[in-house]
């Protein structure tokens, strides 16, 4: 992908995408499918798309689809498991993967040929509590459509088969269960990234200026929005005037937002959080693991803590990873700046930030204990999950970035968000992406809404409303609801991406 443009003193676009990862390009793609003539400029500051929190070795989770995650699926004060989320995020699962497939058929990209791959989803758990709860959580779970065909197994030799690994010199009597969801898969949203992005070089309208840093974001008296850049090799300026700009940046986002200046955008906060995996590098080890195997959280510890066993297909080749392990740093990207989180503190935000930090005092504690943890702490974490893990088939390595979202509350004063926030202007001229997981995963049905929402009289018009059914052809339906429309979908994308076939719906 050529990764330089060559600025004019001024151009004017429909568009502005700031920030070239996952957002970014999924909104590009579906605007430039709504409306072909839309032209569109994409600023980022990196010399190449995807290289933050999209990139396969930066991006915490690769196909969130809530079938493993524990932390979707939270236990009531009365013991039952509240599903709701899950099912939110597996429904927009379903929804990325059918946009996923409508560009698969439509264009050939290398990248959107090798981009996901099948790979079983499994949560594991001990002790008799966690073992009940997980047995709730699969009676609640499979209730839906979008769940059933998972398996639940408190047999220790039946475990052994689904993950032989985790089974392998544990204790006997230790009470263990685990459910299996064969329909799982692994997303590389950095090739994803790549691929779409390859597309949209190749659309008319289109132009990128990679090593670009926006300086400056102002609205004209005439509503549209004054992009200031930077380029970060030759100190060219640029300026470009958009009817629209959206902030895809990731953990730069919050930032850029406070640019903005907008009503909407005032007394956001972030908390930036550092991210570090073990990686396998014994390919026997590799090999005799393909699952995702996710855990439960550590009784006061937060959901990102969540550590799982991962299988995954990075650039053709299958690796093994464990964590994550957290840590703290002032920086909002993994290529930024120490002083991001100081400079993103303005009188507005402050009180909520402080409020959330004291009602986090736990977080805190976590992060601090993490960043003190020694080698030895670190495989002790991943013995829990692999007691026969020797420190000689695992390296540490750097992830990414993630920066969570504090806001304001009426009554709390501030809260620390740990999901993905979408922030507009009322007018729909601008918007920002904030915070982080499910995020990638959701991508698409974020999008959808945000379209809805800035671009409100075209998204209602039947031309744009066609296009949609074409792009996701549940658009308008919930497939919680309709298990025949799910089943026909889940065939069609699976046969498409190159999935293994779709179980039956009664788990058969």
């Amino acid at each position: 992908m050529n990764t330089s443009a060559t600025p004019a003193a001024e151009q004017n676009p429909d568009v502005v995408l700031i920030g070239a990862g996952i957002m970014s390009a999924t909104l590009g793609m579906m605007l430039k499918e709504l409306q072909p003539d839309l032209t569109i400029a994409i600023v980022e500051r990196l010399d190449v798309a995807a290289a933050e929190s999209s990139d396969a070795w930066n991006n915490a989770g690769t196909g969130h689809s809530a079938f493993c995650e524990l932390n979707y699926t939270p236990q009531r004060p009365d013991g039952s498991v509240d599903i709701s989320k899950a099912i939110g995020i597996a429904e927009s699962f379903e929804v990325s993967k059918q946009f996923w497939t409508f560009l698969a058929e439509k264009y050939a990209v290398t990248e959107l040929q090798r981009f996901i791959n099948h790979i079983p989803h499994m949560s594991f758990v001990w002790g008799a509590d966690n073992v009940e709860f997980l047995r709730q959580r699969h009676a609640a779970l499979t209730g839906s459509p979008l769940f059933r065909g998972m398996q639940f197994s408190d047999t220790p030799a039946q475990i052994q088969q689904w993950m032989p690994l985790v089974m392998e010199g544990r204790d006997p009597a230790q009470p263990v269960a685990a459910t299996s969801m064969a329909l799982g898969t692994d997303v590389n949203f950095g090739s994803l990234t790549r691929g779409m992005f390859t597309l949209l070089q190749q659309k008319p309208g289109v132009t990128f200026y990679f090593n670009h840093e926006v300086d400056k974001l102002r609205r004209d008296e005439d509503t549209r929005w004054r992009v200031k850049a930077t380029n970060r090799h030759s100190d060219e300026p640029l300026e470009l005037h958009a009817a629209f700009v959206f902030i895809g940046a990731g953990g730069g986002s919050l930032p850029l937002l406070e640019k903005s200046d907008i009503p909407e955008g005032h007394g956001f906060g972030g908390f930036p959080v550092s991210g570090q995996w073990l990686k396998c590098v014994n390919p026997a080890v590799i090999a005799r693991h393909e699952a995702k195997v996710y855990g439960k959280a550590a009784v006061g510890s937060p959901p990102m803590s969540v550590p799982h066993l991962d299988t995954r297909m990075i650039n053709g080749k299958r690796e093994l990873l464990f964590g994550p392990y957290a840590g703290f740093t002032t920086k909002f990207l993994k290529k930024g700046s120490f002083f991001d989180l100081p400079a993103s503190i303005r009188a507005g935000n402050l009180r909520p930030m402080l409020m959330a930090g004291i009602k986090n005092i736990p977080l805190t504690r976590y992060l601090i204990n993490q960043v003190r943890q020694s080698p030895d702490d670190r495989l002790a974490a991943l013995k829990e999950y692999m007691p026969h893990a020797r420190p000689e088939d695992w390296q540490l390595e750097i992830a990414g970035q993630r920066v969570q979202v504090i806001k304001k509350d009426a009554k709390e004063g501030g809260i620390l968000e740990f999901g993905t926030e979408v922030v507009s202007a009322a007018d729909g001229s601008i918007a920002a992406l904030l915070g982080a997981s499910p995020g990638a995963s959701t991508a698409v049905s974020i999008m959808v809404t945000l379209i809805q929402r800035c671009f409100p009289a075209q998204g209602a018009s039947p031309e744009w409303q066609a296009r949609f059914r074409e792009m996701i052809p549940s658009f308008g339906h919930q497939l919680n609801d309709q298990p025949q429309l799910l089943e026909q979908i889940r065939t069609h994308t699976s046969a498409v991406l190159g999935l293994t076939a779709t179980p039956p719906l009664d788990g058969r």
